[in-house]
């Protein structure tokens, strides 16, 4: 029986050292920068304030009691696609984001690849309009990297709320799609935050297309998008990236090959994988699911799916995120090719993942690593990335021990489906904490949506907080086109 994690009433006061807080999370197995710790957390104003044992010496206006749960820093999706706008037949803003917190994510970096595409500023703007209010967790945006809007890059990337600048070597279209390495390097040379890349050689995927147009058959997939695709993409953006020192993050890195490439080039390129690539495995993916598997770079087979592991043992491996990419079932039964890459992911990140660290594959430590502090690291994010005094109340509270069957059902997406339909998993977000609320109590929606935007170290702009106000008291004794 999983045990009752429910909302309890407010600890008694008492004392004239008693100290109030918005919300006390109490009894659970914390992950703090210590390491794994049975601490009590005190929330106000949207940061935490105090960890220790803090139960009778604290009220809060609401208690929520974790005994027998780990609490991790929130979990962080670093690659989203939410479609909107004009895509949302697809998804939408308030639905991507419902699904991210009912799967433990706290807070999501969604890419440019809408309509109209994310190029200027009026176009950031209109997205950061539509996410006021509206979303459940913290958010950025990427703009996109193109020719259109090369000279304009360096302020643009330093807008606040801006994630980055994304460029698409591959599978995109019209002035996202940027394979001239002329207009890479000038990309490259046009500011100085980390680029965020999709390196698959466009060139390259056109010649062939060929092989697989007539197949109709899924299982082609990654002989068209083959690992010379992906490898000969990477190496070009590295150099290029290497020639002019502007630092890279490279997305949803999918061969062996790429992997010990990349584990040559570390001093300026970071690296991130998925769960569907970390999961799934051809060929057996694509006779089960047909182009419901079908991503862009493509789930691969046994030999590169060990590699992927074997990065993340030995730290190659960065962040992961969930490229959530969905399309509408009637358009992923198109006849293959022409069926549209992507899938939904954000909301079964961390649950499939979670299963992995109860199979023994990685550490409850490592995909905090890979899932908050990574992301934290690596894109300069203020207050997120551990729990700690002073840092934003952001937690996905989590039962290592629950079983559950992942369904359609569950899935927010506008789209409604995931490929994980019918896997039981070990390991399941319970609660989930944004900025100091419980968005979701006993896997359950709750409240109103308290996503603001992220706020980044080397953004321009007025820093654009979780909460203003700064800790009240010190540290008590305890007791990371698709």
């Amino acid at each position: 029986m999983t045990p009752d994690h429910g909302i309890s009433p407010p600890a008694p006061t008492g004392g004239a050292s008693h100290r109030h807080a918005d919300l006390l999370v109490s009894g659970g197995r914390v992950l703090t920068a210590n390491g794994e710790e049975v601490v009590d957390i005190a929330c106000r104003a949207g940061r935490i304030v105090a960890l220790g044992a803090l139960r009778g010496r604290w009220s809060a206006d609401t208690h929520l009691e974790v005994s027998g749960l780990h609490v991790l820093p929130g979990v962080i999706d670093s690659q989203v696609h939410f479609r909107e706008p004009g895509l949302t037949h697809k998804e939408n803003f308030e639905a991507g984001t419902r699904g991210a917190v009912l799967g433990g994510v706290t807070g999501i970096f969604e890419m440019p690849n809408t309509q109209p595409l994310t190029l200027n500023t009026e176009d950031f703007q209109a997205k950061l309009d539509m996410a006021r209010g509206r979303a459940w967790c913290h958010y950025a945006f990427y703009i996109g990297g193109s020719a259109a809007n090369v000279e304009q890059l360096q302020q643009l990337e330093m807008l606040p709320g801006c994630a980055g600048i994304k460029v698409f070597m591959g599978s995109s279209f019209g002035n996202l799609l940027t394979h001239d390495d002329d207009v890479l390097e000038r990309i490259l040379r046009q500011g100085r935050r980390r680029l965020a890349v999709h390196a698959e050689d466009e060139m390259r995927l056109r010649q062939r297309k060929v092989l697989v147009e007539a197949s109709q058959d899924p299982c082609l997939h990654p002989v068209w998008r083959d690992v010379e695709s992906a490898l000969s993409a990477t190496r070009r953006i590295v150099a290029l990236a290497n020639r002019v020192r502007r630092r890279l993050h490279l997305l949803h890195v999918s061969t062996e090959e790429e992997m010990a490439f990349l584990a040559q080039h570390k001093a300026r390129v970071t690296v991130e994988v998925t769960p569907h690539h970390l999961t799934l495995q051809a060929p057996d993916c694509y006779r089960r699911l047909g182009s419901l598997a079908q991503m862009n770079p493509p789930v691969r087979d046994r030999r590169h799916q060990e590699a992927l592991w074997h990065a993340i043992r030995q730290g190659v491996v960065d962040v992961i995120g969930s490229d959530h990419a969905p399309h509408t079932l009637a358009e992923k039964a198109r006849p293959y090719p022409e069926s549209p890459s992507g899938m939904t992911g954000v909301q079964t990140l961390l649950p499939i993942m979670l299963d992995h660290v109860r199979a023994g594959r990685l550490t409850l430590q490592r995909l905090v690593d890979l899932t908050s502090a990574g992301p934290a690291r690596i894109f300069g994010l203020e207050g997120k990335g551990r729990v700690a005094v002073g840092y934003d109340a952001d937690l996905s509270i989590v039962d290592l021990c629950a079983h559950r069957t992942i369904e359609n059902r569950w899935i927010a997406s506008v789209s409604g489906w995931t490929p994980y339909h019918g896997q039981r998993v070990c390991g399941w977000p319970i609660h989930t904490v944004v900025g100091g609320q419980a968005v979701v109590r006993d896997e359950s929606l709750a409240g109103t949506p308290a996503g603001r935007p992220f706020a980044f170290l080397e953004a321009d702009g007025p820093a654009i907080r979780t909460a203003p106000s700064a800790p009240e008291s010190p540290l008590p004794s305890p007791g990371s086109a698709i």
